[in-house]
């Protein structure tokens, strides 16, 4: 399924994510999908998290 998109239908993505979230938006965007799709695989294997420390404002 994937085979069928052309590098013309991911421009017309990418162009209109641009126009939707603006160029200030897309890095951050980026970052947190990639998170996202490595707790996903992460949780696929069964690997357990990382105990991380968390961050307080104040």
């Amino acid at each position: 399924m994937l085979g069928s998109i052309g590098p013309l239908e991911i421009g017309i993505v990418l162009v209109v994510a641009l126009l939707v979230f603006g160029p200030k938006r897309l890095p951050e965007l980026g970052s947190s999908l990639g998170q996202s799709m490595r707790g996903f695989g992460k949780g696929l294997k069964g690997e357990e998290d990382e105990a991380k420390p968390e961050v307080t404002e104040g």
